[in-house]
């Protein structure tokens, strides 16, 4: 039996002090998400507004979904990426600032070597009212580019020195780091734009698992969002795209098409109640995701789940497959090196 979400009442018992509120009222007597609104504010970047951020929500609990056969609905998957890194932060008067978004990572032990995903957000806007129903405590916008990269789970690892050979030959551009990853384009649902909506509410059109929903953990709140994946965005280096190819290739095959092109990725983002912002802590939570690192093997704020079917059964890559790939990988950067 699913638990039930918080009554109004019981939701605003958790409200810290200092709310002063009225944001989202501008104009006033709005419709939910208040559109007019939303779309009289620029787009702000995640580390531009730091001072002005009082409170903020932490997106506990981000449950990813997507089909691994792109159009074949029996093979939908879920995942939680690592819990608690995503953020929204605003002020006290429900103007949102910032929206760090989550990371997750997919091992490969035959490589040695973590494939970093980030739902990186490029620009934000939105509002957010404590008070409201849990149907309409805020609405937001977001650009998003997709960010995958390389860390090592040695550094002293035969495959990773090859790498930073490699990468040392071609002028630093391989995605050996988080400011160097590979960026993927995407776009709205309908593929009229690039601006992501996140609204209240489980993702309406496809059901999750019954262990995906966190309202037993007393959850606050929970928002949707979907998008559709788009192309690398290529480099200036014909083998450096070369390169991301391949590693788009590798990342794919053992993530079950997580970002594969066109394929529709979907997730509800759980949040526990409002908190007050220490900006100095606020700022070093930032800059680390920034900058990023494993966490598939070293995620301080806990794990992800493995990739499971609606009932529960876990993704099963093709191994035979993916190690063929991952060596030819590996046989590929040593011709490189040549």
């Amino acid at each position: 039996m699913q638990h039930p979400p918080p009554t109004d009442t019981q939701q605003q018992s958790f409200i810290p002090a200092g709310w002063i509120g009225g944001f989202s009222t501008q104009p006033p007597e709005q419709p939910y998400p208040n559109s007019a609104l939303l779309a009289s504010l620029p787009f702000e970047g995640n580390m531009d507004n730091i001072p002005s951020i009082n409170r903020m929500l932490r997106a506990k609990w981000p449950e990813f979904s997507w089909e691994t056969q792109r159009g074949d609905p029996t093979t939908r998957m879920y995942q939680m990426f690592a819990p608690d890194i995503s953020r929204l932060g605003y002020d006290n008067t429900g103007r949102v600032w910032s929206i760090i978004c989550p990371q997750q990572g997919v091992y490969i032990p035959s490589l040695g070597l973590t494939l970093n995903v980030e739902v990186t957000v490029t620009g934000n806007r939105g509002w957010m009212n404590e008070l409201a129903s849990k149907e309409a405590l805020f609405a937001a916008d977001i650009t998003i580019k997709p960010t995958i990269w390389f860390s090592p789970d040695n550094a002293d690892s035969f495959l990773w020195q090859q790498l930073v050979k490699l990468n040392d030959k071609w002028s630093d551009l391989l995605p050996l780091s988080k400011a160097k990853g590979i960026r993927l384009k995407t776009s709205n649902q309908d593929g009229t734009n690039d601006i992501i909506q996140v609204r209240m509410g489980e993702y309406p059109n496809y059901p999750f698992p019954e262990r995906a929903n966190h309202w037993k953990e007393y959850a606050w709140a929970v928002a949707n969002l979907g998008v559709i994946i788009g192309a690398v965005e290529p480099s200036s280096d014909s083998h450096v795209n070369e390169f991301n190819e391949k590693v788009m290739e590798l990342f794919n095959l053992g993530s079950g098409n997580l970002l594969q092109e066109s394929n529709t990725l979907i997730w509800n983002l759980w949040a526990g109640s409002p908190e007050l912002v220490n900006q100095e802590e606020w700022t070093d939570h930032a800059n680390y995701w920034r900058h990023s690192i494993d966490v598939n093997h070293r995620p301080p704020e806990g794990e992800g789940t493995s990739i499971t079917d609606i009932n529960g059964q876990p993704f099963e890559t093709d191994q035979i497959t993916f190690d063929l790939k991952a060596a030819e990988f590996a046989a590929w950067v040593a011709l490189q090196l040549l």
